[in-house]
């Protein structure tokens, strides 16, 4: 979290980040996810660790949230720690910045492809170049399994 803190929109620095959800204390569910990220003004900071230690994630400007299509702001971006941090952020291609329904949550996307997405019981993911961030794979593969995933919010 201290890494991704000068790639937030400045107005955001200076704030308290506080752990929303985390897999290890709330389990593996994305319902849990909404339900606990439920703040709606308040940016998220998803965080993810795979089953190859490889750490990566997204913000958003908007709240988590299940939505019937997308949603957020140019501020979305996607990250990953591999080695070193690499911010992904917003190419203006197009506005698939988040969505979200009970058994998928996607971030980035076009011509079929997601930036990032995750399957509604939280083991599952991937990652692949999407229009919407001109990003690489997040992870060693473009399909992985989750190892750790945590929601951070505004305090």
């Amino acid at each position: 979290v201290p890494q991704l803190g000068p790639q937030l929109p400045p107005r955001l620095t200076q704030q308290p980040w506080h752990l929303l959800y985390s897999t290890g204390r709330d389990g593996f569910s994305l319902r849990t996810l909404y339900r606990s990220g439920a703040r709606p003004d308040s940016p998220a900071l998803l965080l993810i660790r795979d089953t190859e230690a490889q750490a990566f994630g997204a913000f958003s400007a908007s709240a988590i949230r299940s939505s019937s299509g997308f949603y957020g702001t140019g501020e979305t971006f996607l990250f990953s720690f591999c080695p070193e941090l690499k911010v992904f952020r917003w190419t203006g291609r197009n506005d698939f910045f988040v969505n979200g329904d009970m058994n998928l949550l996607m971030v980035g996307g076009g011509s079929g492809r997601f930036g990032l997405w995750l399957d509604g019981d939280l083991h599952h993911g991937g990652s692949q170049p999407c229009e919407t961030f001109d990003n690489e794979t997040l992870s060693h593969r473009e399909e992985f399994c989750i190892k750790d995933l945590e929601l951070w919010g505004l305090a």
